[in-house]
């Protein structure tokens, strides 16, 4: 074992004080981090109000709309006559048409209907004077012949009763209403209703192998246009999904974006020469041109549509003005720093050749800086992209409005799907070609 003198630990203090003779901050500057960030939180709780704010949400509604976001329902309405008879009827525009003849709904010889919610363990059964509900391995029935619905024995936990009806709650597969004079079944199914083609078309509730036949060899539907371009019209214009309204609305989108960030870089581009400080040495128009940046970045992208759709009225125009704004403070403040922050030897040595300023620019400047600038421009690009969508929503037209007019509505939950799915495509797709853009440029490989 080494002994250390005082000397030479004297020597190793002097020599190495930062370890022997640290700060307060030094010493305890993770401690107080640490403190500062737990306070911070609890701070937020009590700001936020987070225990009452978890304990009133509606979780039940989550559950409730991403089912709606994967599945559709249908809706038959049994009515009991005042003979006895059981009348089915469908709400207008059903997903199963105006005739519709389902397997799962059956008259049985005694003049009573069963509907089959899921198979054969959760069925109801009508008739004119009761009504049976078979689910979780017991049948409940509930007498309609008085003048309130009455449950038979015990009720169940998965059904309430209330003065005037009784609900039975079958989880994901649907639920039934039961009153005197009428039976309301709501009767679930996994995927999207129609999506194809609608029940105005020709080639709806049609085999998948008959469709095919019709449009490669058979007789034409419809004499003065061909099956091909007779589906096609009917996809496009299928009135339950909007395809084609839908993939307009998201080329505007697109298209928004590209305008607005085309017409910001090509702005900010010769602003940025003139707020570059070793560029243009002026140092008031290097702080007006940096401000005017900041004060066009500053304000939200969401507040710049706000005002032009004032302005302007709803629309692309007001949604690409709101980008160019935006990306004009972003990029020019970029593009500034950029240049800012390039090597001046290869421009110092151009201009002592003598050459134009232009010239200067030309070989000293921009070979260091395109490919940095291309970079940054196809980054927010691609962000733009995500952000018209959001920008849609307050009248700037694209696919934003619609999304958000199929929310409102509360109700058309799997268009909602369809329409995210859209985005989320369209944000990979230029997520992936930005970044392969921008690693060519770049000169880097991508893994």
């Amino acid at each position: 074992m080494t002994v250390i003198d005082a000397n030479r630990m004297h020597e190793i203090e002097t020599r190495y004080p930062e370890y022997f003779h640290r700060s307060f901050r030094q010493r305890f500057g993770g401690l107080m981090i640490l403190i500062a960030t737990l306070l911070y939180s609890l701070y937020a709780v009590w700001f936020f109000d987070l225990p009452k704010l978890f304990a009133e949400a509606h979780w039940e509604r989550v559950g409730i709309y991403l089912s709606q976001w994967v599945s559709y329902d249908v809706q038959p309405e049994l009515r009991i006559e005042d003979d006895g008879s059981i009348d089915i009827r469908y709400p207008r525009f059903s997903p199963l048409g105006d005739n519709p003849h389902p397997d799962w709904l059956v008259n049985n010889p005694d003049g009573s209907i069963t509907v089959s919610i899921s198979g054969t363990s959760r069925t109801v059964t009508v008739s004119k004077s009761e009504t049976i509900v078979t689910a979780h391995g017991v049948s409940v029935p509930v007498e309609v012949s008085s003048g309130a619905p009455k449950v038979v024995g015990p009720v169940p936990g998965w059904m309430t009763v209330y003065d005037d009806n009784v609900l039975a709650d079958l989880g994901f597969a649907g639920n039934v209403s039961i009153s005197v004079d009428r039976v309301k079944i709501r009767k679930r199914f996994i995927g999207w209703a129609n999506f194809i083609f609608d029940t105005q078309s020709s080639f709806f509730d049609k085999p998948v192998g008959e469709v095919v036949s019709l449009i490669v060899s058979g007789p034409r539907i419809k004499p003065d246009q061909s099956n091909l371009s007779l589906a096609f019209d009917d996809i496009w214009n299928n009135s339950e999904w909007q395809h084609g309204d839908v993939l307009t609305k998201l080329f505007q989108t697109i298209v928004m974006a590209f305008l607005g960030t085309l017409l910001g870089a090509l702005t900010a581009f010769p602003l940025a020469f003139l707020a570059a400080r070793n560029i243009t040495p002026n140092r008031l128009l290097n702080q007006i041109l940096k401000r005017f940046f900041d004060f066009l970045r500053s304000v939200d992208m969401l507040i710049w549509a706000l005002f032009l759709t004032r302005a302007f009225g709803p629309g692309p125009l007001a949604g690409s003005g709101a980008i160019f704004l935006t990306e004009t403070g972003t990029l020019g403040k970029l593009y500034s720093e950029g240049l800012e922050n390039i090597d001046n030897k290869p421009r110092e040595g151009i201009q002592s050749t003598g050459a134009q300023t232009v010239l200067v620019h030309r070989y000293g400047i921009m070979p260091q800086i395109v490919p940095v600038f291309v970079s940054q421009t196809l980054y927010q690009w691609e962000s733009n992209v995500r952000g018209a969508t959001i920008i849609g929503a307050v009248g700037a037209g694209g696919i934003g409005l619609k999304l958000w007019e199929a929310m409102r509505t509360n109700a058309n939950w799997e268009n909602v799907a369809y329409m995210v799915i859209l985005i989320l495509i369209v944000v990979f797709i230029f997520d992936a070609a930005s970044n392969a853009l921008r690693h060519r440029l770049m000169g880097t490989k991508t893994h």
